[in-house]
């Protein structure tokens, strides 16, 4: 949105837009000229006092539910100031308007619902699409994260609820990469729910009616991605938290034909070859001489397994050895050509093995190097699990990548005090440092917000035609790169929070770089990379309406 569009708005109309208001920062020429006189406090604050105001605020909230509902009525007000908020201590406030406070907050979404943010598309609007999207007041859309809320985090079917998580995760894009909100859009797909809680609870927001068949879904879905090419013709689609088999299904569906991805797929994915490949700078070790078992085989887990093979294959091994390397266990043990229960995508990680559903046994037959949990199980490597890797490896890579915090594998004490300080460890939510031994562990958190972002930005800026998994690799290896040595030394296997905007900046400008180097870019490459990726992000300021 130019700021010649401001001109047809004056007095309340301004301070009821978000994305123009300022509250007390207008200034007396402002004021004047806008007729805003009369309507704000006679006084102009600076950017920095509005900020002293809202932490003075926030500090009387008794829990991080009480500061998300703060936060998000403070971005129905005053977008700026929310990201000023956001960008001046993600450590602090990342956790609130993502995870782990999303979750509970989608639990609850009905019953916290103030206004509508972002857009709702109801299946029972099949064939009107696209007049629906062009109700949307934003003509140049960048980026539509859409969930159908099949599969919210590991809270599974929260329908009209799992709208919390796109509106959440544009604002990652924002506050962790800098692109620029205006062209953001959240949007819930509703199909219906098979929650019967919700179902009967009077206040939910979405269609009260079961999902439909998978055929009528991805009917609507396609109508819906077409729509999409047609009114946001700039626009990557980027699914969310869909049920396991619709986003393999759907990623496979559209990848080809249209600007799209699925960060519970490759997103994860990323960040998970990231924390892999920061290890084995620790360890030594290459990336094909792997042994990687998973517990848990749904799209999270292929998605991993799948970039890390193509990883694989970069360093001289065929796809099918690469392959290989990775096995999978989940409810029903480990998955092995008898098993007759398979998809077909779990297939190419079903190799010859006696069968088995212990968890323990599995390991020490295929001795891996490298466990990842991303079966949404809390505490399912139990100590025996991390005494056994610890006896197979000097230094075993222990991933416990569910969340919410009670859905993780084993926490980081856990893991750091069974494997008596050996374990090179990740989890999906943020653990607080941990004491053994004399040293001080800093857990890494394995969050896919280190990569998003930053694949965002690129996409964002080159107007990428297509995204593919070489884009996730890079930005796997450029966060990795960002690790400093004191920084593994401490158990970090990532960046700091505290400086990643800076982190995504150099992320957004490595991937960028080969958006350009596969010709998918729909701009010209410029001479500095970087710099081009610096010259498109957002700064919380405010701009001048006069």
């Amino acid at each position: 949105m130019s700021d010649k569009s401001f001109n047809n708005k004056r007095g309340i109309d301004i301070l009821h837009d978000s994305t123009i208001n300022k509250s007390t920062a207008f200034t007396d020429e402002e004021r004047e000229k806008l007729g805003l006189v009369g309507l704000v406090p006679d006084v102009t604050e600076s950017e920095d006092l509005q900020l002293r105001r809202v932490m003075q605020q926030l500090g009387h909230k008794s829990s991080d539910l009480d500061r998300y509902i703060y936060l998000v009525n403070l971005l129905d007000n005053d977008e700026t100031l929310f990201y000023r908020v956001l960008m001046s201590d993600p450590v602090r406030f990342l956790p609130i308007v993502y995870d782990p406070t999303i979750a509970e907050a989608c639990l609850k979404f009905g019953h916290i619902f103030r206004r509508p943010r972002g857009m709702y598309l109801s299946i029972a609007r099949k064939g009107r699409v696209k007049d629906i999207l062009r109700n949307w007041p934003v003509e140049d859309v960048r980026v539509i994260c859409v969930t159908d809320g099949g599969r919210i985090l590991g809270l599974g079917d929260l329908g009209a609820n799992g709208i919390g998580i796109p509106i959440g995760k544009l604002q990652l894009y924002t506050a962790a990469a800098g692109v620029p909100p205006q062209g953001l859009l959240p949007l819930y797909l509703d199909a219906g729910t098979n929650n019967e809680s919700l179902l009967n609870d009077p206040l939910y927001l979405g269609l009260r009616k079961s999902r439909p068949a998978t055929e009528e879904l991805y009917a609507f879905v396609d109508e819906f991605v077409d729509a999409v090419q047609d009114v946001f013709p700039l626009c990557c689609i980027h699914f969310e938290d869909w049920t396991g088999s619709d986003a393999v299904n759907l990623l496979a569906r559209y990848r080809d034909q249209v600007s799209c991805y699925n960060d519970d797929i490759q997103g994860t994915a990323g960040i998970a070859l990231s924390g892999i490949i920061s290890a084995l700078k620790v360890t030594g070790g290459k990336l094909k001489d792997q042994r990687i078992l998973f517990l848990g085989a749904g799209s999270a887990a292929i998605g991993i397994a799948n970039l890390i093979a193509s990883a694989i294959t970069q360093e001289g091994l065929s796809t099918q050895a690469a392959q290989g390397q990775i096995s999978m266990f989940d409810v029903n043990g480990l998955l092995e050509p008898s098993r007759k229960d398979l998809f077909e995508f779990q297939q190419p990680y079903a190799h010859p093995h006696e069968p088995t559903k212990d968890f323990v046994e599995a390991i020490k037959s295929l001795k891996p190097t490298v466990i990842i949990g991303v079966s949404t199980v809390g505490k399912a490597f139990t100590q025996q699990v991390v005494e056994v890797m610890s006896q197979i490896n000097d230094r075993p890579i222990i991933f416990a990548l569910s969340n919410p915090t009670d859905h993780a594998e084993c926490s980081a004490e856990q893991a750091y005090n069974w494997s008596k300080g050996k374990a090179l460890y990740a989890a999906g939510v943020q653990f607080p440092p941990v004491h053994y031994g004399g040293q001080i562990f800093l857990p890494g958190q394995a969050n896919n917000s280190y990569i998003f972002p930053a694949v965002g930005m690129a996409i964002y800026a080159t107007q990428a035609k297509r995204v593919t998994d070489e884009m996730f690799t890079e930005a796997a290896r450029a966060v990795s790169d960002q690790v400093t040595p004191d920084q593994l030394k401490q158990g970090l296997l990532f960046p700091p929070q505290s400086s990643i905007l800076e982190t995504e900046i150099k992320t957004a400008a490595r991937v960028a770089k080969v958006v350009f180097d596969t010709n998918l870019a729909r701009v010209e490459r410029p001479a500095d990379v970087e710099a081009f990726i610096r010259s498109h992000v957002y700064k919380p300021e405010y701009r001048s309406l006069t």
